[in-house]
Protein backbone atom coordinates (compact mmCIF):
# COMPACT_ATOMS: atom_id res chain seq x y z
CA UNK A 1 0.00 0.00 0.00
CA UNK A 2 1.14 3.60 -0.63
CA UNK A 3 0.53 6.02 2.16
CA UNK A 4 -0.45 9.30 0.04
CA UNK A 5 0.91 12.81 0.77
CA UNK A 6 -0.44 14.56 -1.96
CA UNK A 7 -3.86 12.89 -2.81
CA UNK A 8 -6.34 14.61 -4.70
CA UNK A 9 -8.65 15.03 -7.92
CA UNK A 10 -6.25 14.43 -11.14
CA UNK A 11 -8.14 16.17 -14.16
CA UNK A 12 -6.13 13.82 -16.66
CA UNK A 13 -7.51 10.33 -15.29
CA UNK A 14 -11.22 12.28 -14.83
CA UNK A 15 -11.12 11.88 -18.58
CA UNK A 16 -12.27 8.80 -19.17
CA UNK A 17 -12.81 7.38 -15.33
CA UNK A 18 -16.73 8.76 -14.70
CA UNK A 19 -16.48 7.82 -11.05
CA UNK A 20 -13.96 10.34 -9.99
CA UNK A 21 -16.30 13.85 -8.90
CA UNK A 22 -14.49 17.62 -8.26
CA UNK A 23 -15.93 20.39 -6.08
CA UNK A 24 -14.69 23.07 -3.62
CA UNK A 25 -13.25 21.41 -1.33
CA UNK A 26 -9.24 22.60 -0.19
CA UNK A 27 -7.08 19.94 -1.79
CA UNK A 28 -5.10 19.89 1.81
CA UNK A 29 -8.85 18.66 3.44
CA UNK A 30 -8.53 16.43 0.57
CA UNK A 31 -5.56 14.85 1.48
CA UNK A 32 -5.70 14.71 5.23
CA UNK A 33 -9.25 12.78 4.85
CA UNK A 34 -7.77 10.33 2.08
CA UNK A 35 -4.64 9.79 4.54
CA UNK A 36 -7.27 9.02 7.46
CA UNK A 37 -9.18 6.64 5.15
CA UNK A 38 -6.21 4.95 4.47
CA UNK A 39 -4.67 4.62 7.70
CA UNK A 40 -7.96 2.89 8.82
CA UNK A 41 -8.25 0.75 6.60
CA UNK A 42 -4.30 -0.32 6.84
CA UNK A 43 -5.06 -0.90 10.54
CA UNK A 44 -8.05 -3.05 9.77
CA UNK A 45 -5.76 -5.38 7.64
CA UNK A 46 -2.97 -5.70 10.12
CA UNK A 47 -5.61 -6.22 13.20
CA UNK A 48 -7.26 -9.43 11.62
CA UNK A 49 -3.78 -10.47 10.91
CA UNK A 50 -3.48 -9.82 7.21
CA UNK A 51 0.46 -8.40 6.34
CA UNK A 52 0.91 -5.22 5.06
CA UNK A 53 3.96 -3.27 3.23
CA UNK A 54 3.41 0.62 3.50
CA UNK A 55 5.20 2.86 1.46
CA UNK A 56 4.85 6.41 2.20
CA UNK A 57 4.75 8.76 -1.47
CA UNK A 58 7.19 11.15 -2.25
CA UNK A 59 6.44 14.79 -2.19
CA UNK A 60 8.66 14.98 -5.54
CA UNK A 61 7.08 13.80 -8.60
CA UNK A 62 3.15 14.93 -7.68
CA UNK A 63 1.43 12.08 -7.79
CA UNK A 64 -2.10 12.16 -6.95
CA UNK A 65 -3.08 8.96 -7.57
CA UNK A 66 -0.11 7.05 -5.41
CA UNK A 67 -2.78 5.45 -3.72
CA UNK A 68 -3.48 3.18 -6.38
CA UNK A 69 -0.53 1.40 -6.82
CA UNK A 70 -1.99 -2.10 -8.40
CA UNK A 71 -2.37 0.07 -11.80
CA UNK A 72 1.77 0.03 -12.16
CA UNK A 73 3.07 -3.42 -10.58
CA UNK A 74 1.48 -6.92 -10.64
CA UNK A 75 4.25 -9.18 -8.33
CA UNK A 76 4.08 -13.51 -9.07
CA UNK A 77 4.77 -16.80 -7.44
CA UNK A 78 7.79 -17.26 -10.01
CA UNK A 79 9.23 -14.07 -8.83
CA UNK A 80 8.72 -11.91 -11.34
CA UNK A 81 7.31 -7.97 -10.97
CA UNK A 82 5.56 -6.90 -14.13
CA UNK A 83 5.72 -2.87 -14.69
CA UNK A 84 2.86 -1.50 -16.61
CA UNK A 85 2.50 1.60 -19.41
CA UNK A 86 0.05 3.95 -17.68
CA UNK A 87 -2.49 6.02 -20.10
CA UNK A 88 -2.00 9.16 -17.67
CA UNK A 89 1.58 10.96 -18.49
CA UNK A 90 1.15 12.10 -14.25
CA UNK A 91 1.20 8.31 -13.77
CA UNK A 92 3.99 7.35 -15.02
CA UNK A 93 6.13 8.32 -12.40
CA UNK A 94 4.35 5.98 -9.61
CA UNK A 95 6.75 3.56 -10.84
CA UNK A 96 9.39 3.78 -7.90
CA UNK A 97 12.47 0.65 -8.52
CA UNK A 98 12.91 1.76 -4.66
CA UNK A 99 9.82 -0.22 -3.94
CA UNK A 100 11.30 -3.47 -5.49
CA UNK A 101 14.01 -2.85 -3.19
CA UNK A 102 11.84 -2.89 -0.11
CA UNK A 103 10.52 -5.56 -0.97
CA UNK A 104 13.30 -7.58 -1.25
CA UNK A 105 14.49 -5.73 2.20
CA UNK A 106 10.94 -7.56 3.70
CA UNK A 107 12.37 -10.93 2.55
CA UNK A 108 10.87 -11.26 -0.85
CA UNK A 109 12.22 -12.82 -3.61
CA UNK A 110 12.37 -10.91 -7.15
CA UNK A 111 14.17 -13.30 -9.76
CA UNK A 112 13.07 -11.11 -12.79
CA UNK A 113 11.50 -7.56 -13.92
CA UNK A 114 8.74 -7.72 -16.82
CA UNK A 115 8.68 -4.14 -17.94
CA UNK A 116 5.97 -3.32 -20.34
CA UNK A 117 5.75 0.38 -19.48
CA UNK A 118 8.31 1.07 -23.26
CA UNK A 119 4.53 0.90 -24.54
CA UNK A 120 3.59 4.10 -23.60
CA UNK A 121 5.73 5.43 -26.50
CA UNK A 122 3.10 4.12 -28.89
CA UNK A 123 0.40 5.21 -26.80
CA UNK A 124 -0.22 1.59 -25.77
CA UNK A 125 -1.28 0.92 -22.17
CA UNK A 126 -2.12 -1.97 -20.42
CA UNK A 127 -2.85 -0.60 -16.52
CA UNK A 128 -1.82 -3.89 -14.60
CA UNK A 129 -4.80 -5.61 -12.37
CA UNK A 130 -7.06 -2.46 -13.01
CA UNK A 131 -6.53 -3.62 -16.48
CA UNK A 132 -6.85 -7.12 -15.56
CA UNK A 133 -8.85 -9.62 -13.12
CA UNK A 134 -6.58 -12.56 -12.43
CA UNK A 135 -7.55 -15.85 -11.43
CA UNK A 136 -4.47 -16.89 -10.55
CA UNK A 137 -5.25 -20.02 -9.17
CA UNK A 138 -6.61 -21.41 -12.74
CA UNK A 139 -4.38 -19.29 -14.87
CA UNK A 140 -7.06 -17.10 -16.04
CA UNK A 141 -7.31 -13.49 -16.74
CA UNK A 142 -9.76 -11.15 -17.46
CA UNK A 143 -10.28 -7.95 -19.37
CA UNK A 144 -12.68 -5.38 -20.71
CA UNK A 145 -11.05 -3.35 -23.77
CA UNK A 146 -10.84 0.14 -23.29
CA UNK A 147 -8.18 2.80 -23.80
CA UNK A 148 -6.33 1.69 -20.80
CA UNK A 149 -6.00 -1.89 -22.12
CA UNK A 150 -4.56 -3.10 -25.45
CA UNK A 151 -5.88 -5.76 -26.60
CA UNK A 152 -2.64 -7.21 -27.94
CA UNK A 153 -0.24 -5.82 -25.35
CA UNK A 154 -3.01 -7.88 -23.38
CA UNK A 155 -2.32 -11.03 -25.04
CA UNK A 156 1.17 -10.54 -24.79
CA UNK A 157 1.38 -10.75 -21.00
CA UNK A 158 -1.17 -14.15 -21.02
CA UNK A 159 1.80 -15.47 -23.12
CA UNK A 160 3.92 -14.12 -21.29
CA UNK A 161 2.91 -15.42 -17.57
CA UNK A 162 0.79 -18.38 -19.18
CA UNK A 163 -2.83 -17.14 -18.52
CA UNK A 164 -5.82 -18.12 -20.74
CA UNK A 165 -7.22 -14.35 -22.12
CA UNK A 166 -10.79 -13.72 -21.54
CA UNK A 167 -11.30 -10.57 -23.34
CA UNK A 168 -14.93 -8.95 -23.71
CA UNK A 169 -15.89 -5.21 -23.99
CA UNK A 170 -18.26 -3.41 -21.39
CA UNK A 171 -20.00 -0.16 -21.22
CA UNK A 172 -21.97 1.91 -19.25
CA UNK A 173 -24.50 4.68 -20.08
CA UNK A 174 -23.77 8.43 -18.69
CA UNK A 175 -26.76 10.51 -19.74
CA UNK A 176 -27.52 9.91 -23.43
CA UNK A 177 -23.50 8.26 -24.27
CA UNK A 178 -22.13 5.09 -23.92
CA UNK A 179 -18.85 4.72 -22.12
CA UNK A 180 -16.26 2.15 -21.71
CA UNK A 181 -15.71 0.75 -18.49
CA UNK A 182 -12.15 2.10 -18.19
CA UNK A 183 -10.56 -0.92 -15.73
CA UNK A 184 -12.24 -4.36 -15.57
CA UNK A 185 -11.86 -4.42 -11.77
CA UNK A 186 -14.79 -2.17 -11.62
CA UNK A 187 -16.97 -4.27 -12.66
CA UNK A 188 -15.90 -7.73 -11.61
CA UNK A 189 -13.75 -9.44 -8.48
CA UNK A 190 -12.24 -13.08 -9.25
CA UNK A 191 -12.43 -14.70 -5.50
CA UNK A 192 -10.61 -18.26 -4.56
CA UNK A 193 -14.37 -20.05 -4.73
CA UNK A 194 -16.38 -16.79 -5.80
CA UNK A 195 -16.74 -13.87 -7.76
CA UNK A 196 -18.98 -10.56 -8.10
CA UNK A 197 -19.68 -9.60 -11.87
CA UNK A 198 -21.77 -7.09 -13.74
CA UNK A 199 -23.10 -9.06 -16.78
CA UNK A 200 -25.32 -6.58 -17.36
CA UNK A 201 -22.49 -3.77 -18.41
CA UNK A 202 -21.15 -6.87 -20.93
CA UNK A 203 -23.64 -6.02 -23.62
CA UNK A 204 -23.00 -8.85 -26.52
CA UNK A 205 -24.09 -11.80 -25.41
CA UNK A 206 -21.60 -13.73 -26.76
CA UNK A 207 -19.10 -12.09 -24.65
CA UNK A 208 -21.07 -12.34 -21.48
CA UNK A 209 -21.62 -15.82 -22.21
CA UNK A 210 -17.79 -16.70 -22.69
CA UNK A 211 -17.13 -14.48 -19.29
CA UNK A 212 -19.78 -16.94 -17.36
CA UNK A 213 -18.94 -20.28 -18.96
CA UNK A 214 -14.84 -19.81 -17.41
CA UNK A 215 -16.44 -18.42 -14.30
CA UNK A 216 -18.29 -21.82 -13.80
CA UNK A 217 -16.00 -23.95 -15.31
CA UNK A 218 -13.48 -22.73 -12.85
CA UNK A 219 -15.58 -23.27 -10.30
CA UNK A 220 -17.02 -19.87 -9.18
CA UNK A 221 -19.94 -19.37 -7.52
CA UNK A 222 -21.08 -16.28 -9.30
CA UNK A 223 -22.94 -13.65 -7.08
CA UNK A 224 -24.34 -11.05 -10.04
CA UNK A 225 -24.16 -7.10 -9.33
CA UNK A 226 -26.38 -4.56 -10.47
CA UNK A 227 -24.94 -1.20 -12.48
CA UNK A 228 -25.79 1.05 -9.56
CA UNK A 229 -23.96 -1.43 -7.46
CA UNK A 230 -21.02 -0.94 -9.39
CA UNK A 231 -21.65 2.74 -9.33
CA UNK A 232 -20.98 2.18 -5.44
CA UNK A 233 -17.68 0.20 -6.09
CA UNK A 234 -19.46 -3.08 -5.41
CA UNK A 235 -16.85 -4.92 -8.10
CA UNK A 236 -13.52 -3.17 -6.97
CA UNK A 237 -12.86 -5.75 -4.10
CA UNK A 238 -10.52 -8.10 -3.31
CA UNK A 239 -10.01 -11.33 -1.46
CA UNK A 240 -6.94 -11.38 0.83
CA UNK A 241 -5.77 -13.67 3.25
CA UNK A 242 -4.16 -13.28 6.85
CA UNK A 243 -0.67 -15.37 7.81
CA UNK A 244 -2.80 -18.26 9.21
CA UNK A 245 -4.59 -18.76 5.70
CA UNK A 246 -8.02 -17.10 7.10
CA UNK A 247 -9.47 -15.42 3.79
CA UNK A 248 -11.03 -11.83 3.81
CA UNK A 249 -13.15 -9.88 1.22
CA UNK A 250 -11.60 -6.21 1.83
CA UNK A 251 -14.22 -3.81 0.49
CA UNK A 252 -15.40 0.21 1.00
CA UNK A 253 -18.06 0.77 3.43
CA UNK A 254 -19.91 2.56 0.36
CA UNK A 255 -19.74 -0.94 -1.95
CA UNK A 256 -20.61 -3.15 1.76
CA UNK A 257 -23.63 -0.38 1.98
CA UNK A 258 -25.15 -1.18 -1.39
CA UNK A 259 -25.04 -5.16 -1.30
CA UNK A 260 -28.55 -6.92 -0.34
CA UNK A 261 -28.91 -9.75 2.24
CA UNK A 262 -28.65 -12.69 0.21
CA UNK A 263 -25.33 -11.08 -1.81
CA UNK A 264 -23.78 -11.07 1.98
CA UNK A 265 -24.68 -13.80 3.21
CA UNK A 266 -23.32 -15.63 -0.01
CA UNK A 267 -19.90 -13.71 -0.01
CA UNK A 268 -19.73 -14.74 3.87
CA UNK A 269 -19.72 -18.43 2.77
CA UNK A 270 -16.66 -18.20 1.95
CA UNK A 271 -15.23 -15.51 3.53
CA UNK A 272 -15.10 -12.80 6.01
CA UNK A 273 -15.98 -8.96 4.88
CA UNK A 274 -13.60 -6.27 6.21
CA UNK A 275 -15.16 -3.04 5.02
CA UNK A 276 -13.73 0.79 5.44
CA UNK A 277 -15.15 3.96 4.55
CA UNK A 278 -13.08 4.88 1.52
CA UNK A 279 -15.69 8.01 0.25
CA UNK A 280 -13.10 10.70 0.11
CA UNK A 281 -10.55 8.70 -1.78
CA UNK A 282 -13.88 6.85 -3.93
CA UNK A 283 -15.17 10.50 -4.86
CA UNK A 284 -12.15 12.44 -5.88
CA UNK A 285 -9.48 9.39 -7.18
CA UNK A 286 -12.85 7.09 -8.68
CA UNK A 287 -11.08 4.12 -7.07
CA UNK A 288 -11.71 2.11 -4.38
CA UNK A 289 -10.38 -0.67 -1.54
CA UNK A 290 -8.87 -3.26 -4.52
CA UNK A 291 -6.94 -0.60 -6.36
CA UNK A 292 -5.44 0.45 -3.12
CA UNK A 293 -3.99 -2.93 -2.99
CA UNK A 294 -1.03 -4.54 -4.39
CA UNK A 295 -1.40 -8.03 -3.98
CA UNK A 296 2.39 -9.63 -3.35
CA UNK A 297 2.67 -13.23 -4.47
CA UNK A 298 6.36 -13.13 -4.34
CA UNK A 299 8.19 -16.14 -2.84
CA UNK A 300 10.24 -15.43 0.41
CA UNK A 301 13.90 -16.06 1.65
Amino acid sequence: MIEPIAFGFNEETAADNVFQKNDAVPPEQIQKQALAEFQLLKSKLERAGIEVITVRDTPHPHTPDSIFPNNWISLHEDGTAALYPMYAPSRRTERREDILDILEENGFIINEIQDYSNAENENIFLEGTGSMVLDRKNKIAYAAVSERTNEELFIEFCEDFEYDPILFHASQNIGEEEVPIYHTNVLMSVGENFALICFNLIKDLKERKLVSDFLRVSGKKIIPLSEEQINCFAGNALEVATKSGEQYLVMSNTAYQSLNIGQIDTIEKHCKLLVADLSTIERYGGGSARCMLAEVFLPRK
